[in-house]
Parts: C-alpha cells; sequence; structure tokens
C-alpha cells in the first residue's frame, strides 16, 4: 500500500532509509501519475531532489508534486 509523504520527518525517514520515491503530478484529466522515482537526495520547504538509478537528478515542486513509497 502506497504512503504519502507530506511532512519533512516523513521525507527525512525515507532519505535517511534510502527508500525508493515516486513523483506524482496530476495530469490534463485530474488523475494522478508517475513523473519520476528515485532516492531523496536533499528536500526543503519548496522541493525534493530525487537520485535514479542511473545517477541523474530532478528537482520536484512540492507544492505541485506528491510523493509516495509502497509500505510492506
Amino acid at each position: 500500500m502506497p504512503q504519502t509523504l507530506s511532512k519533512n520527518l516523513d521525507f527525512f525517514v525515507a532519505a535517511l532509509s534510502q527508500t525508493y520515491v515516486s513523483a506524482l503530478q496530476l495530469d490534463p484529466d485530474g488523475m494522478y501519475a508517475q513523473v519520476g522515482y528515485g532516492i531523496i537526495e536533499k528536500f526543503s520547504e519548496s522541493y525534493v531532489r530525487l537520485k535514479k538509478y542511473d545517477g541523474t537528478v530532478s528537482h520536484y515542486d512540492r507544492d505541485i508534486t506528491k510523493f509516495q513509497h509502497n509500505t510492506a
């Protein structure tokens, strides 16, 4: 079951545990679609930086992006 990250503590724990996180944004139909994934490298009140398997990084605005990871 996916868990949504919303608080700074959620992002901190996910970053510390090196958990892979999905970045989701609303598509034109109003549905959330995955726009990225990776391990949280850095986060602030306004953005999250994710690092993918291949080492590339992407930045996502926390205001328009939902972050989730799967729980066992």
